[in-house]
């Protein structure tokens, strides 16, 4: 069985803060691919479905992020549950706004909920971390993290969220590298190449030798354009 969880705070308050960028991602999963309703237990939301064949629970902790740890690792402890299994979704400071990176492992980065997750289930779990930004000074990441989403970062945010959601059957296969690959392309699609001119056609063997250019003369200004000074002149240019 696969554990999905999406880090976040309990309450129509926090519903739409930058911090909640993990309950976001679920919530989105948990419609793309009709997992039933949710349910309180394991002092969570969750719910059941199923993702390429694979058994999988979707889990929104309801401990508040500084203790998420709590709730994850009894739903991993009853349901045993190897830390392999489980994929964390979490806001991520250090990326830019719509990057995402997804590795197993590492320390928390001052990030208290990967904290409390390791404290209870040790280190070995998935991590998907999706950038946030920075707000550029440390005293005021408190009240960045926890401030609702601008309106111009819907832009990026829904692409990105139906990216993680459209390719969430990766992850029940273990394969994060492809997962990464897909959502980087359909959150980044490559550029359209220019529209240019067709290349000319390679002249044949009995084509003509080319003649060189016969200078045009250059057309002499009428006497309105000589009054007009070099504005009249420079007209004619464009």
């Amino acid at each position: 069985m696969l554990l999905i969880v999406g880090l976040g705070n309990p309450g129509r308050e926090y519903e739409r803060t930058r911090h909640n960028v993990g309950w976001m991602a679920v919530d989105v999963i948990h419609a793309r691919h009709r997992f039933g309703p949710w349910k309180k237990r394991f002092q969570a939301e969750t719910a059941d479905g199923m993702l390429g064949g694979e058994k999988a629970l979707l889990m929104k902790p309801l401990t508040y992020m500084n203790e998420s740890g709590r709730a994850v690792g009894e739903a991993a402890r009853f349901l045993k549950i190897e830390p392999k299994d489980i994929v964390v979704i979490h806001d991520e400071l250090d990326l830019p706004p719509g990057k995402t990176r997804i590795k197993t492992g590492g320390g928390g980065a001052g990030h208290n909920g990967i904290r409390s997750l390791t404290g209870h289930l040790g280190p070995d779990y998935r991590r998907l971390r999706v950038g946030i930004g920075h707000p550029g000074h440390r005293e005021l990441v408190h009240s960045w993290v926890l401030h609702d989403f601008a309106k111009a970062d819907t832009e990026w945010l829904v692409p990105l969220l139906d990216a993680i959601a459209d390719n969430a059957e990766m992850l029940a296969a273990g394969n994060d590298a492809g997962f990464a690959t897909r959502v980087h392309l359909a959150t980044n699609p490559p550029a359209e190449p220019r529209a240019g001119k067709p290349p000319k056609a390679s002249p044949g063997p009995d084509a003509p030798a080319p003649q060189a250019a016969v200078p045009k003369p250059e057309p002499r200004p009428s006497p309105a354009e000589e009054k007009g000074g070099p504005f009249a002149r420079l007209k004619r240019l464009f």
